[in-house]
């Protein structure tokens, strides 16, 4: 699995979310649980996380979108 964002932002992670499932890309969004359990005031941020043989192509959806700026490094 690779991570493309890490944010405290539910909003930024809804969107992100939407368009990857839009586009029929499997996800897992790591740490949501947590999230929820601190009470939502932004201490652990959530992780999207996809299948390695799919993280181009949703790199390439969430750029598109003008997500650039929050994915994270490629490794």
């Amino acid at each position: 699995m690779k991570e493309l964002i890490r944010s405290n932002d539910i909003v930024l992670i809804g969107f992100a979310r939407s368009l990857l499932e839009e586009a029929g890309i499997p996800l897992f969004v790591a740490d949501e649980h947590m999230s929820a359990l601190e009470g939502s005031i932004g201490m652990f941020g959530r992780r999207l996380l996809v299948p390695d043989d799919h993280a181009r192509q949703a790199r390439r959806i969430l750029t598109d979108a003008g997500l650039s700026a929050e994915l994270r490094d490629e490794h």
